[in-house]
């Protein structure tokens, strides 16, 4: 299995640390991975990803991305397909034309009209 660790620990020390919002990787159509995502700041999947990702920070999932994933997070913000498990420690944010699949554990949870949700959501106390 693959793994992957984009926590910028070696770039921080020389270009600063990383920005709120700053978009630290992309996975981009047409792209595929398995496996572990760590990361710093804010990750873009717009392609296929499959296994488990933690962060501190943001979390966006694009149209026409596929993710079966379990998924530990600040922010969530998903307008793709995801299959397994959401938490978010502040807020996942649902646009169409996103699908989901799984259960949504977040103190925050907002589905926009035209959002596919098969699933549960619980909502503990912030």
């Amino acid at each position: 299995m693959n793994e992957i660790e984009a926590i910028t620990a070696n770039s921080q020390e020389s270009q600063g640390s990383v920005e709120p919002g700053q978009v630290t990787a992309l996975l981009n159509q047409g792209a595929s991975f398995d496996g572990k995502l760590t990361f710093e700041g804010t990750v873009r999947i717009g392609g296929k990803f499959k296994g488990e990702i933690f962060t501190k920070d943001t979390l966006v999932i694009g149209p026409g991305a596929y993710v079966q994933a379990q998924i530990e997070a600040e922010t969530v913000i998903l307008s793709g397909f995801v299959k397994g498990n959401i938490f978010a420690r502040r807020r996942v944010l649902m646009h169409p034309p996103a699908i989901f699949q799984g259960t949504v554990t977040t103190p925050s949870l907002r589905i926009d009209e035209g959002v596919v949700f098969e699933g549960a959501s619980y909502m503990p106390k912030a």
